[in-house]
């Protein structure tokens, strides 16, 4: 995760052989030849990168040097790092350009947090006015990093206001290490439980999730809260397999 840079340096093609003969040494010492065959990517740096509320997209322009400096042997491809919120086209170019093994992880869980708060948005449409407690997802969350702010403290900037909407919306996604607090936990079974009794209105998924809501009306996605959240979180994983010429 980076800062407000403008740009993020692209990893010199002159450091692949440097950084290859460096840790075929390092396996011949320990007479690890065996696994120097089992090697098959290199990590690099091309250029992309997300901050607090920022992306650095992909630019194959700046990358042709690095592109072409792999070697004939061993084969290998590059390990991306940081491929988060890459647009579609870029994470197809960047595997065309033997960028293959797309590292990406904060933007899947940044997937599961809008989902779940879009469907805490539902719940408290629907459920006003009912007997049933409506969930307090994002309420326990923001209280849970508040009362432990060791995994956000450092990434965020700015007033109150402006930490406020970071530690829920931020690229960053810092939020992620919260979930598991078994308070916020407890919310979240709470708001699964609301909507698989009282089954989401298809115009209110339209409204907060509208992927959804055609995959709903398409008659491939049930409308449960569950199987929604999973959905959200899978169109992410389709992007990044169809850049790799693979379907889910």
């Amino acid at each position: 995760e980076s800062g407000s840079e403008e740009s993020i340096s692209v990893t010199a093609a002159g450091r692949v052989q440097c950084t290859l003969d460096a840790f075929k040494r390092a396996f011949d010492k320990h007479r690890l030849e065996d696994g120097w065959e089992r090697v098959i990517g290199l990590v690099v740096q091309p250029g992309v990168e997300f901050g607090e509320s920022n992306v650095f997209d992909y630019d194959r322009h700046k990358t042709k040097a690095l592109s072409v400096a792999l070697p004939a042997s061993p084969q290998l491809v590059y390990e991306a790092h940081s491929t988060d919120y890459q647009l579609a086209l870029s994470l197809k170019q960047m595997v065309e350009d033997h960028f293959a093994i797309l590292k990406v992880g904060p933007e899947l869980t940044f997937a599961f947090r809008e989902a779940v708060f879009a469907l805490s948005a539902i719940e408290h449409e629907m459920l006003q006015g009912k007997a049933a407690r409506v969930s307090n997802v994002r309420e326990t969350l923001d209280t849970a990093m508040l009362r432990n702010p060791s995994y956000w403290r450092d990434y965020y900037h700015g007033d109150e206001n402006q930490l406020r909407v970071s530690r829920s919306y931020s690229y960053s996604d810092r939020c992620r290490y919260y979930w598991h607090e078994p308070e916020v936990n407890a919310e979240i079974e709470l708001l699964i439980e609301n909507l698989t009794a009282f089954s989401p209105v298809l115009t209110l998924v339209s409204q907060y999730l509208p992927l959804e809501y055609e995959a709903i009306r398409a008659g491939t996605l049930h409308a449960s809260p569950s199987e929604m959240i999973r959905h959200h979180i899978r169109a992410v994983l389709h992007k990044y397999a169809t850049a790799c010429g693979e379907t889910l």
